[in-house]
């Protein structure tokens, strides 16, 4: 069973998903969190506290991205492909509610890039090459959206994939 705290910002990143950040006002998601507004009150103080604890979502998320990211460059680059190719996961969801905050919440838009950056730190960490790293991290980007939105031949992408794993395969550290 979620806690209080999870419930709450669960209900946030579903109003952000449906009505964006100006559905998400605090009654509309004291309510769908199933808590008083004297509820979500004790756990967030304001707007920017729920928001804040959305993208502290985030930031977990990263850290263990960062730790589960294998040491070696190509089990790295693999780890972090393969994950970049689904987007129905519970960080997805979160991820796409933070990107709605981008244009009314100035914190966001930092806050993302570093969430970027923390998930693909293991990564930069295991490839000694920095541009080779880059190309792993921009390739998998590009995974995620076409994964987000339904698109890509998935023929072409393991093409892609593989030519990149067999490029890092080619470095040592």
């Amino acid at each position: 069973m979620p806690s209080t705290r999870d419930r709450i910002l669960d209900a946030l990143q579903d109003v952000l998903l449906e009505e964006g950040p100006a559905g998400a006002t605090l009654d509309v998601v004291a309510h769908r969190g199933g808590v008083s507004k004297g509820g979500l009150l004790y756990h967030f103080r304001s707007k920017d506290d729920l928001f804040e604890g959305l993208l502290g979502r985030l930031d977990a998320g990263a850290a263990a991205a960062e730790a589960a990211t294998p040491g070696d460059p190509g089990g790295a680059a693999r780890w972090f492909l393969d994950g970049s190719q689904s987007a129905d996961g519970p960080e997805e969801r979160t991820m796409l509610a933070a990107l709605r905050l981008l244009g009314t919440y100035p914190p966001a838009r930092a806050r993302m890039a570093s969430y970027l950056d923390g998930w693909a730190a293991g990564l930069h960490r295991a490839v000694d090459d920095p541009v080779l790293s880059r190309l792993v991290q921009l390739v998998g980007d590009g995974l995620f959206l076409h994964a987000l939105l339904g698109a890509g031949d998935p023929d072409l992408d393991g093409q892609v994939v593989a030519d990149v794993l067999r490029r890092v395969g080619g470095t040592r550290r």
